[in-house]
């Protein structure tokens, strides 16, 4: 099992993508080459860069890809009030998804700052021991 699959956020993420995905198949025909694959390709980029970001060496790196994840569930955002601005979409299912977005990109935000947490905690514990050649070595790699 990879890290990311161990993940709520991977799961909430990939929940959220399957209803765009079905929002977005609702699309008329003239956006199957403008909104509907641009809205999908967004949402699927929330949960490809948590996966991605979860086989980062670094916690830094990784917070990368969490931001980059958040700015995807905002497009979709904007896409769905545009969507909606056309008269594509009902007030029911944006409200639904709206929702849904800002729950997730809260609980992305989160994670990242545990994450922060948990780099300052250990530096913290490996500065004490810095001092010693092979910890010198497992600091430089993993923070």
């Amino acid at each position: 099992m990879f890290r990311f699959e161990k993940l709520e956020i991977w799961h909430e993420s990939i929940k959220y993508s399957k209803d765009i995905y079905r929002i977005a198949e609702a699309l008329p025909r003239n956006e199957d080459f403008g909104l509907k694959p641009q809205i999908k390709r967004a949402a699927l980029s929330i949960s490809s860069n948590i996966a991605e970001g979860s086989g980062s060496s670094t916690i830094k790196d990784f917070a990368h890809y969490l931001d980059i994840a958040i700015k995807s569930t905002i497009e979709t955002v904007s896409q769905l009030l545009f969507g909606k601005e056309m008269n594509y979409f009902n007030d029911k299912d944006i409200k639904l998804l709206y929702d849904q977005a800002e729950l997730l990109i809260k609980r992305i935000q989160s994670f990242k700052k545990s994450l922060k947490l948990l780099h300052s905690t250990l530096y913290l514990l490996f500065a004490t021991c810095y001092t010693l050649p092979a910890t010198k070595y497992l600091l430089r790699s993993f923070l």
